[in-house]
């Protein structure tokens, strides 16, 4: 694991690099494998500057020479033209919160510099209407299908559906459990363990890895909370046994619900050392419980994995302690999959892209690159 400075180094020369020339080399290597509550609509909008991405475009991480690829012949289907298909884009979540605006955006953008048609749909954090969207979009003539999924398991009408019709899949930000270049396509996104990793590392870090520590877990029945959970416990166990987790309730994703969870928190464990938040949204409602409770900045320690502007804000006014980022702006790596894989060529199926963070070193100097 690489130290901060190492990190910021290394983030700084990636951003210098062409993200197009990035991709592409990705991509010919076989792109490989290397969430939120409602928001205030003054929160929302502020995140709409940055949402498309600009020079904090997706990074793919170093791919290796094992990983699995696909390709269109192994799939199955027949090669077509990106510009003159239809794109379906299915949306998990209400677009309040900041990571879901950015990731909406990212591919709306995309898809008008393409100049491809793209169709949206948004299952406003309903399962059951996510299933119903997708099919509605493979029914009105999607070629190509880009779903950030809200839960992991439950796709099998979907995917019965999009097999009849040869519509290639590629998910975004979590995965769906069925089989890679069979089911679907591609899986994009973090490595949700070693961000839970990362953010153990920041929590030692803050807390001197002694103490009582609280988990705000992530909505149930996705990869991302159980990945982001056994990767902080995981670190925790073998770097700081004397920092024990004392308490785990879900917040699910939520500003509201992880406010509530932490003001319980509080008053059952008064003692409570850090508190790690599985997503910006949920730290922010504990860091809305702990100034409720009279706390002062630093007497909880909090680290949360995102990126969003106003949990690295939180950061420079000290009450967060350090985020991690998980970068919502998919549109040029999904397109770009989209483009290499009906052309016939391999792409990665875990394609996993390079994360950055944000600590009291450089919080305020890279506000900017939040969304």
């Amino acid at each position: 694991m690489k130290s901060n400075s190492a990190f910021r180094r290394t983030s700084a020369k990636s951003r210098r690099t062409s993200a197009t020339s990035l991709l592409a080399a990705g991509l010919v290597a076989g792109l490989a494998f290397c969430t939120g509550c409602t928001k205030s609509e003054s929160d929302a909008s502020d995140s709409k500057s940055s949402a498309a991405g600009g020079d904090s475009s997706q990074v793919v991480a170093t791919p290796g020479a094992d990983r699995k690829t696909c390709d269109i012949a192994t799939f199955g289907g027949k090669k077509l033209d990106l510009k003159t298909a239809t794109v379906g884009f299915s949306q998990s979540e209400k677009e309040a919160n900041p990571f879901r605006i950015a990731e909406t955006a990212s591919l709306k953008a995309e898809a008008g510099r393409r100049g491809v048609k793209l169709l949206t749909a948004n299952a406003q954090s309903q399962f059951s209407k996510q299933i119903s969207d997708v099919q509605d979009l493979i029914g009105k003539g999607a070629d190509l299908l880009v779903i950030a999924p809200l839960n992991s398991d439950g796709w099998e009408p979907v995917l019965r559906q999009a097999a009849a019709k040869k519509v290639p899949i590629v998910t975004v930000d979590r995965k769906i459990n069925a089989t890679a270049c069979t089911d679907y396509v591609s899986f994009i996104g973090s490595d949700f363990t070693e961000q839970g990793k990362r953010a153990a590392d920041e929590m030692i870090k803050a807390t001197g890895g002694k103490g009582e520590v609280a988990i705000l877990l992530g909505a149930a029945g996705n990869n991302v909370t159980t990945e982001r959970t056994k990767g902080f416990e995981d670190r925790l166990e073998e770097k700081a046994p004397g920092l024990k987790i004392v308490f785990r309730q879900t917040g699910e994703f939520a500003r509201e619900k992880g406010q509530s969870v932490t003001e319980n928190l509080i008053q059952s464990k008064p003692g409570i050392t850090g508190i790690y938040a599985e997503n910006d949204e949920m730290g922010l409602g504990a860091v809305n419980a702990l100034k409720s409770a009279g706390k002062k900045p630093g007497d909880v320690k909090i680290v949360t994995v995102d990126g969003t502007r106003n949990a690295v804000r939180g950061i420079v006014d000290g009450w967060i302690n350090g985020v991690i980022e998980s970068n919502p702006r998919f549109g040029p790596l999904a397109f770009q999959t989209l483009d290499s894989f009906t052309k016939g060529d391999k792409v990665g199926q875990d394609i996993v892209i390079q994360d950055s963070a944000y600590t009291k070193d450089n919080a305020k100097s890279d506000l900017g690159k939040a969304y």
